[in-house]
Protein backbone atom coordinates (compact mmCIF):
# COMPACT_ATOMS: atom_id res chain seq x y z
CA UNK A 1 0.00 0.00 0.00
CA UNK A 2 1.33 3.63 -1.06
CA UNK A 3 1.03 6.44 1.59
CA UNK A 4 2.29 10.13 1.32
CA UNK A 5 3.82 11.62 4.44
CA UNK A 6 4.50 14.38 5.98
CA UNK A 7 8.27 14.16 5.01
CA UNK A 8 6.66 15.08 1.11
CA UNK A 9 5.39 18.96 2.48
CA UNK A 10 7.46 21.98 1.14
CA UNK A 11 6.86 24.96 2.16
CA UNK A 12 7.22 28.55 0.00
CA UNK A 13 8.15 32.09 1.11
CA UNK A 14 5.40 34.50 -0.95
CA UNK A 15 3.56 35.35 1.82
CA UNK A 16 6.85 36.65 3.49
CA UNK A 17 7.38 39.06 0.77
CA UNK A 18 7.28 41.73 3.29
CA UNK A 19 9.74 40.57 5.71
CA UNK A 20 13.49 39.14 5.46
CA UNK A 21 13.71 35.53 3.96
CA UNK A 22 15.22 34.28 7.75
CA UNK A 23 12.20 34.72 9.03
CA UNK A 24 10.82 32.34 5.96
CA UNK A 25 13.51 29.88 6.67
CA UNK A 26 13.24 29.92 10.31
CA UNK A 27 9.29 29.52 10.24
CA UNK A 28 10.17 26.39 8.58
CA UNK A 29 12.76 25.18 10.94
CA UNK A 30 10.15 25.72 13.29
CA UNK A 31 7.78 23.78 11.94
CA UNK A 32 9.60 21.06 11.58
CA UNK A 33 9.63 21.23 7.76
CA UNK A 34 12.91 19.90 5.81
CA UNK A 35 11.65 21.09 2.05
CA UNK A 36 11.66 23.99 1.08
CA UNK A 37 10.32 26.00 -2.76
CA UNK A 38 12.16 29.67 -3.00
CA UNK A 39 10.08 32.27 -5.05
CA UNK A 40 12.54 33.83 -7.33
CA UNK A 41 11.49 37.61 -6.74
CA UNK A 42 12.36 40.91 -4.58
CA UNK A 43 13.06 41.39 -2.18
CA UNK A 44 14.32 37.57 -1.29
CA UNK A 45 15.53 36.63 -4.60
CA UNK A 46 15.14 39.14 -7.63
CA UNK A 47 17.76 37.60 -9.67
CA UNK A 48 18.65 41.00 -11.98
CA UNK A 49 19.78 42.13 -8.65
CA UNK A 50 21.84 39.39 -7.25
CA UNK A 51 25.57 38.94 -7.26
CA UNK A 52 27.21 35.64 -7.75
CA UNK A 53 28.43 35.74 -3.98
CA UNK A 54 24.38 36.72 -2.78
CA UNK A 55 23.32 33.52 -4.09
CA UNK A 56 25.61 31.78 -2.61
CA UNK A 57 24.82 33.76 0.64
CA UNK A 58 21.15 32.43 0.50
CA UNK A 59 22.58 28.97 -0.46
CA UNK A 60 24.26 29.16 2.85
CA UNK A 61 21.22 30.24 4.48
CA UNK A 62 19.10 27.51 3.78
CA UNK A 63 21.78 24.76 4.37
CA UNK A 64 23.36 26.07 7.55
CA UNK A 65 19.63 24.99 8.58
CA UNK A 66 19.28 21.76 7.66
CA UNK A 67 17.12 22.53 4.87
CA UNK A 68 16.36 21.33 1.35
CA UNK A 69 15.44 23.70 -1.93
CA UNK A 70 13.04 21.27 -3.40
CA UNK A 71 12.13 23.59 -6.51
CA UNK A 72 13.12 27.50 -7.78
CA UNK A 73 10.42 29.31 -9.07
CA UNK A 74 10.77 32.54 -10.27
CA UNK A 75 8.22 35.34 -10.81
CA UNK A 76 6.60 34.91 -14.06
CA UNK A 77 2.96 35.27 -13.90
CA UNK A 78 3.42 39.03 -15.01
CA UNK A 79 4.73 41.15 -17.29
CA UNK A 80 7.32 41.30 -19.00
CA UNK A 81 7.89 38.07 -18.79
CA UNK A 82 5.82 35.99 -21.87
CA UNK A 83 7.62 32.88 -23.71
CA UNK A 84 4.95 33.18 -26.12
CA UNK A 85 5.03 36.50 -26.62
CA UNK A 86 4.72 37.85 -30.32
CA UNK A 87 7.71 40.60 -29.89
CA UNK A 88 10.91 39.20 -30.57
CA UNK A 89 12.48 41.40 -27.81
CA UNK A 90 10.23 40.26 -25.20
CA UNK A 91 10.76 36.73 -26.33
CA UNK A 92 14.43 37.07 -25.72
CA UNK A 93 14.25 38.77 -22.61
CA UNK A 94 11.43 36.01 -21.69
CA UNK A 95 14.27 32.93 -22.58
CA UNK A 96 16.72 35.00 -20.62
CA UNK A 97 15.72 35.35 -17.46
CA UNK A 98 14.74 31.60 -17.36
CA UNK A 99 18.28 30.66 -18.54
CA UNK A 100 19.56 32.88 -15.48
CA UNK A 101 17.23 31.10 -13.59
CA UNK A 102 18.63 27.83 -14.60
CA UNK A 103 21.87 28.97 -13.55
CA UNK A 104 20.90 30.55 -10.12
CA UNK A 105 19.24 27.14 -9.43
CA UNK A 106 22.50 25.52 -10.27
CA UNK A 107 24.59 27.83 -7.82
CA UNK A 108 21.76 27.19 -5.35
CA UNK A 109 21.61 23.26 -5.71
CA UNK A 110 18.67 22.60 -6.39
CA UNK A 111 17.79 20.38 -9.08
CA UNK A 112 14.18 21.72 -10.20
CA UNK A 113 12.72 24.99 -11.86
CA UNK A 114 9.13 25.86 -12.70
CA UNK A 115 8.49 27.35 -15.78
CA UNK A 116 5.19 28.65 -17.59
CA UNK A 117 4.10 28.30 -21.26
CA UNK A 118 3.45 32.06 -21.75
CA UNK A 119 0.12 33.09 -23.50
CA UNK A 120 -0.85 34.40 -26.80
CA UNK A 121 -3.85 37.00 -26.97
CA UNK A 122 -7.11 36.45 -25.63
CA UNK A 123 -9.21 36.96 -28.65
CA UNK A 124 -6.96 33.95 -29.83
CA UNK A 125 -5.60 35.71 -33.14
CA UNK A 126 -2.03 34.65 -32.55
CA UNK A 127 -3.34 31.07 -31.02
CA UNK A 128 -1.20 28.50 -32.90
CA UNK A 129 1.97 30.92 -33.71
CA UNK A 130 1.88 31.30 -30.09
CA UNK A 131 1.85 27.83 -29.57
CA UNK A 132 4.80 27.43 -31.71
CA UNK A 133 6.82 30.28 -29.60
CA UNK A 134 6.44 28.60 -26.48
CA UNK A 135 7.42 25.31 -27.64
CA UNK A 136 10.31 26.16 -29.12
CA UNK A 137 11.79 28.21 -26.37
CA UNK A 138 10.22 25.82 -24.12
CA UNK A 139 12.33 23.23 -26.34
CA UNK A 140 15.64 25.33 -26.02
CA UNK A 141 15.30 25.46 -21.91
CA UNK A 142 15.14 21.94 -21.25
CA UNK A 143 18.53 21.75 -23.32
CA UNK A 144 19.94 24.15 -21.54
CA UNK A 145 18.43 22.51 -18.21
CA UNK A 146 19.30 18.85 -19.22
CA UNK A 147 23.31 20.23 -19.18
CA UNK A 148 22.68 21.22 -15.68
CA UNK A 149 21.36 18.65 -14.62
CA UNK A 150 17.82 20.43 -14.01
CA UNK A 151 14.65 19.53 -14.47
CA UNK A 152 12.25 22.10 -15.60
CA UNK A 153 8.55 21.17 -13.95
CA UNK A 154 5.70 23.28 -16.12
CA UNK A 155 3.05 24.36 -14.49
CA UNK A 156 -1.03 24.49 -15.89
CA UNK A 157 -1.75 27.86 -15.52
CA UNK A 158 -5.81 29.41 -15.23
CA UNK A 159 -7.73 30.30 -17.93
CA UNK A 160 -7.55 34.08 -17.01
CA UNK A 161 -3.67 33.64 -17.00
CA UNK A 162 -2.96 31.61 -20.04
CA UNK A 163 -4.92 30.21 -23.51
CA UNK A 164 -2.29 27.99 -23.87
CA UNK A 165 -1.11 25.59 -20.84
CA UNK A 166 -4.49 25.71 -18.71
CA UNK A 167 -5.70 22.17 -17.52
CA UNK A 168 -4.46 18.42 -18.11
CA UNK A 169 -5.47 18.23 -21.66
CA UNK A 170 -3.12 20.95 -22.94
CA UNK A 171 -0.56 20.05 -20.54
CA UNK A 172 -0.39 16.77 -22.11
CA UNK A 173 -0.36 17.77 -25.62
CA UNK A 174 2.62 20.63 -24.95
CA UNK A 175 4.49 17.63 -22.97
CA UNK A 176 4.13 15.14 -26.04
CA UNK A 177 5.24 17.49 -28.41
CA UNK A 178 8.34 18.31 -26.82
CA UNK A 179 8.92 14.58 -25.51
CA UNK A 180 11.87 16.19 -23.60
CA UNK A 181 13.41 14.13 -20.58
CA UNK A 182 14.30 17.55 -18.78
CA UNK A 183 10.45 18.93 -18.87
CA UNK A 184 8.05 17.39 -16.78
CA UNK A 185 4.71 18.58 -15.99
CA UNK A 186 3.24 19.95 -12.65
CA UNK A 187 0.07 20.18 -10.44
CA UNK A 188 -1.23 23.09 -8.89
CA UNK A 189 -4.81 22.48 -6.99
CA UNK A 190 -6.00 25.97 -8.01
CA UNK A 191 -6.29 25.65 -11.99
CA UNK A 192 -6.89 21.64 -11.63
CA UNK A 193 -10.07 22.78 -9.51
CA UNK A 194 -10.85 25.36 -11.73
CA UNK A 195 -10.67 23.30 -14.56
CA UNK A 196 -12.52 21.00 -12.58
CA UNK A 197 -10.34 17.71 -12.72
CA UNK A 198 -8.28 16.20 -10.02
CA UNK A 199 -4.92 14.87 -8.91
CA UNK A 200 -6.08 11.27 -10.03
CA UNK A 201 -6.86 12.41 -13.85
CA UNK A 202 -3.23 13.97 -13.87
CA UNK A 203 -1.26 10.94 -12.26
CA UNK A 204 -3.43 8.73 -14.09
CA UNK A 205 -2.37 10.72 -17.75
CA UNK A 206 1.61 11.70 -16.53
CA UNK A 207 2.57 8.73 -14.45
CA UNK A 208 6.15 9.73 -13.74
CA UNK A 209 6.04 12.70 -15.74
CA UNK A 210 4.40 14.47 -12.78
CA UNK A 211 7.29 16.14 -10.88
CA UNK A 212 6.09 18.96 -8.95
CA UNK A 213 2.70 19.86 -6.95
CA UNK A 214 1.49 23.23 -5.17
CA UNK A 215 -0.94 22.03 -3.16
CA UNK A 216 -3.03 24.85 -1.55
CA UNK A 217 -6.73 25.28 -0.45
CA UNK A 218 -9.12 27.45 -2.44
CA UNK A 219 -12.49 28.88 -2.32
CA UNK A 220 -12.37 28.17 -5.01
CA UNK A 221 -10.16 30.64 -6.37
CA UNK A 222 -6.92 32.04 -4.14
CA UNK A 223 -4.11 29.90 -3.27
CA UNK A 224 -5.21 29.79 0.81
CA UNK A 225 -4.04 27.94 4.11
CA UNK A 226 -5.81 24.95 4.58
CA UNK A 227 -8.90 24.97 6.17
CA UNK A 228 -9.52 28.23 4.66
CA UNK A 229 -11.00 27.35 1.36
CA UNK A 230 -13.33 24.62 -0.07
CA UNK A 231 -11.02 21.98 -1.46
CA UNK A 232 -10.93 18.26 -0.49
CA UNK A 233 -7.35 18.04 1.14
CA UNK A 234 -8.04 14.57 2.37
CA UNK A 235 -9.31 13.38 -0.74
CA UNK A 236 -6.38 14.71 -2.95
CA UNK A 237 -4.05 12.98 -0.53
CA UNK A 238 -6.05 10.02 -0.48
CA UNK A 239 -5.66 10.57 -4.78
CA UNK A 240 -1.53 10.77 -4.46
CA UNK A 241 -1.11 7.63 -2.08
CA UNK A 242 -3.22 5.69 -4.28
CA UNK A 243 -1.00 6.26 -7.39
CA UNK A 244 2.40 6.25 -5.07
CA UNK A 245 3.75 9.86 -5.86
CA UNK A 246 6.81 10.28 -4.06
CA UNK A 247 7.34 13.49 -5.42
CA UNK A 248 6.89 17.22 -2.88
CA UNK A 249 3.48 18.89 -1.84
CA UNK A 250 4.89 22.56 -1.70
CA UNK A 251 2.47 25.07 0.23
CA UNK A 252 1.85 27.94 -2.26
CA UNK A 253 0.39 30.22 -0.52
CA UNK A 254 -0.43 33.60 -2.41
CA UNK A 255 -3.24 35.73 -0.94
CA UNK A 256 -2.95 38.78 0.82
CA UNK A 257 -4.48 37.76 3.89
CA UNK A 258 -1.70 36.79 5.03
CA UNK A 259 1.20 39.31 4.67
CA UNK A 260 0.68 40.78 7.71
CA UNK A 261 1.31 37.56 9.77
CA UNK A 262 2.56 34.63 7.16
CA UNK A 263 3.74 32.35 9.95
CA UNK A 264 0.20 31.79 10.34
CA UNK A 265 -0.72 29.96 7.57
CA UNK A 266 1.95 28.12 7.62
CA UNK A 267 1.59 26.64 11.21
CA UNK A 268 -2.57 26.14 10.20
CA UNK A 269 -1.71 24.41 6.76
CA UNK A 270 1.21 22.04 8.46
CA UNK A 271 -1.09 21.25 11.77
CA UNK A 272 -3.80 20.46 8.89
CA UNK A 273 -1.74 18.19 6.52
CA UNK A 274 -0.27 16.46 9.72
CA UNK A 275 -3.37 15.64 11.21
CA UNK A 276 -4.05 13.61 7.83
CA UNK A 277 -0.76 12.22 6.70
CA UNK A 278 1.50 9.71 8.37
CA UNK A 279 5.00 10.67 9.41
Amino acid sequence: MYKVSSKQIAVMNIQYKYFPLTKFLNDAVKNGVKNIELWGAAPHFHMEDMTYREILNVRLEIERRGLHLVCFTPEQCVYPINLAAPGRDARRRSVKFFENSIRAAGELGCKKVLVTSGTGYFDGSDQEEAWKRSAENLAGLGDMAERYGITLALEVLRRDESNLVYDLSSLQKMLNELNHASIGGMIDTIPMALAKESPAMYLKALGERLVHVHFIDGAPKGHLAWGDGVLDMKQYLKEFADFGYSGYLSLEITDGRYFMEPSVSVEQSIRKLREALPE
